[in-house]
């Protein structure tokens, strides 16, 4: 792998002289602005293996370096490791950004100029790199140009596999209704009309599922909406005739998606709503022969909050997960105990027991099965070459998720295998009590995540620990399972907290070389009470699975704590019991059984 990178190198550089360019910017996304993309677009990934969900690459004729955040440090230093790459850590101190790297290693350069394919960056982002750049010795930003189309000869193409209807009863509304809805929220921001790129957005509004991305059941294409039209661009070979028949009876048209250069050309409405930070560059630029409104999309918000049908497909999803998760618990320490189990083999086993159960779509994300110090590799996942074998003793951390009909689930369990050190107890027990006063939060309607984030943490923080991700995030009703715009968070995030609202719940700690824990559970936001200051909410568990009392210090827990994790223990059994066989119900009244100092 490591040749093949600095082949690609050579061959890149080759094309940068021709187009005399001084660098070139990968960075992690697709022309939608992708958290996860379809492998067309992983170029970032092709040029410097580093195969992380976020990051980006920079090359320069003589260095490149890649930056990433604190979840794939570890991970990124390992893959980048025989090869050119310097790795730069995002947000630790001393760690220049891009435009400031580029300024000082191209200062002695005969070029000024740099480049980026605009079709896969945010109009937000290339702005501010153009302005960044202009100031980091003037260096100019060439945006018209996709150079893997010259040096990747295989490149996968676009995907093309069948689009399905997804039913109403999941839904809960109709595609009419939420286009509706979408237009009532943009006349509210003086918009006639908008262009949606965001693949969940357009799937969640369209009622339709695809298979274009691992793990995320979108499909891909773009939708212009107008004030009495609405236009899905997609390669029509993806579209059956009960579809096209579909979207036409919700008032959907279709044109090919490489046609919407024209589609936005043809625009015919006064102005149209451009969200800068999801539409791409280019189609930003090309949209500016119209008057554009720059503004967030209206969507994210809307498909947040969950309706009846999406909450009751979320129950249903998670019990069946839990079904899935009970019988892998009562099986995992046992099957080690026994010997041959690895990370892989585990991985695998919970993955065939999720099959098995109704209406299971497939992963939500690869599974992260990390045993010992690779679960301080926040975003471990256990390949070939790095699969180790399991021991009965310390710890297994294990986050993972499925993708069934009524929704998405997403969990961490941390599991003691054996025997555990002090140390391992005494982690294992603050992040569970960082993770319980999260559950425990009360909190007015329309606070932002960021507001009610230390409560998580502050265990944490009393004992000298952090950790450098988020604190939970919306999960989709089978759709992505990272899905905005609120999140729980440090970094400031505005979007408020509203009841119906999906959120995860996930502290952890990482010891490099040591050992990781992380205990998460998917929640949904709910009344709690109104008074004269208003209405308040609080989380309830959607999540059905024991979480494992062994490595806990009781004398560190307060009784609330254990009253809560007792109360959700008796909620996992009871729900769970009626639909388990007689040794895996026996083995979860022992799993929920209450503790007590």
């Amino acid at each position: 792998m490591k040749n093949q990178i600095s082949e690609r190198l050579a061959a890149l550089r080759e094309v940068m002289r021709e187009e005399h360019l001084a660098a070139f910017i990968f960075p992690s996304t697709d022309p939608h602005n992708s958290e996860y993309v379809p492998d067309r677009w992983k170029g970032r990934e092709w040029i410097s293996g580093f195969d992380g969900s976020a990051g980006t690459a920079v090359v320069t004729m003589t260095s490149a370096a890649l930056w990433t955040d604190s979840r794939y440090f570890i991970a990124a230093e390992e893959q980048l490791s025989g090869t050119e790459f310097q790795l730069m850590k995002m947000k630790v101190a001393g760690t220049p950004s891009i435009p400031s790297w580029l300024g000082a290693e191209l200062r002695d350069s005969d070029s000024t100029e740099i480049g980026v394919d605009g079709s896969c960056m945010s109009a937000a982002d290339v702005e501010n790199l153009i302005q960044d750049m202009r100031k980091n010795g003037g260096i100019t930003v060439r945006t018209n140009m996709d150079l893997l189309e010259k040096i990747w000869t295989d490149r996968p193409k676009v995907p093309s596999d069948k689009i399905e209807i997804y039913p109403t009863e999941y839904a809960g509304e109709r595609c009419a209704s939420k286009l509706q809805r979408i237009r009532q929220a943009l006349r509210e921001q003086h918009a006639d009309g908008m262009l949606v790129a965001a693949l969940d957005d357009i799937a969640w509004t369209t009622n339709l599922r695809g298979n274009d991305v691992h793990c995320n059941p979108v499909f891909v294409s773009y939708l212009l909406i107008a004030t009495n039209k609405a236009t899905l661009f997609v390669d029509k070979a993806k579209l059956s005739p009960e579809v096209i028949a579909y979207l036409k009876g919700e008032g959907v048209e279709t044109a090919d998606y490489s046609a919407i250069l024209k589609g936005i050309d043809d625009y015919f409405e006064y102005n149209i709503l451009l969200d800068p930070n999801e539409i791409n560059y280019t189609l930003f630029q090309a949209a500016s022969k119209h008057k554009i409104v720059a503004a967030p999309s209206p969507i994210p918000v809307l498909k947040a909050v969950k309706n009846e049908s999406e909450v009751r497909g979320f129950k249903q999803a998670m019990l069946a997960d839990g079904i899935a998760m009970t019988k892998f618990l009562r099986w995992l320490k046992p099957a080690v105990e026994q010997g041959n189990q690895t990370e892989l083999s585990v991985s695998n086993k919970l993955e065939q027991l999720r099959s098995e159960q109704k209406n299971y779509k497939g992963l939500s994300f690869d599974t992260i099965s990390a045993y010992q110090a690779h679960g301080a590799i926040v975003h471990y996942e256990p390949t070939c070459e790095t699969d180790i074998p399991l021991k009965p003793e310390g710890f297994l951390l294990l986050d993972s998720g499925a993708q069934y009909l009524g929704g998405t689930t997403d969990i961490t369990r941390t599991i003691a295998l054996g025997d555990v050190t002090a140390e391992q107890r005494l982690v294992y027990t603050l992040v569970l009590k960082g993770h319980i006063q999260l559950e425990l939060a009360k909190f007015p309607d329309g606070v932002a995540g960021t507001q009610i984030d230390a409560l998580a943490r502050e265990p944490l923080w009393r004992e000298g620990l952090n950790f450098l991700h988020g604190t939970g995030h919306g999960v989709g009703a089978y759709l992505n399972v990272h899905e905005g715009p609120h999140q729980v968070r440090m970094e400031w995030k505005p979007t408020p907290l509203r009841a119906g609202m999906t959120i995860t719940d996930e502290p952890g700690v990482y010891l490099e070389n040591r050992f990781g824990v992380r205990i998460e559970n998917t929640l949904l936001i709910v009344p709690y009470l109104t008074t004269e200051m208003g209405d308040f909410l609080q989380m309830e568990s959607l999540t059905l699975c024991p979480i494992d009392t062994e490595p806990i210090l009781l004398d560190r827990m307060t009784q609330e704590e254990i009253d809560w994790l007792n109360a959700y223990h008796q909620t996992v059994y009871q729900t769970l019991a009626p639909s388990l066989e007689d040794a895996d119900r026996e083995w979860l009244a022992a799993a929920t059984k209450p503790i007590e100092k």
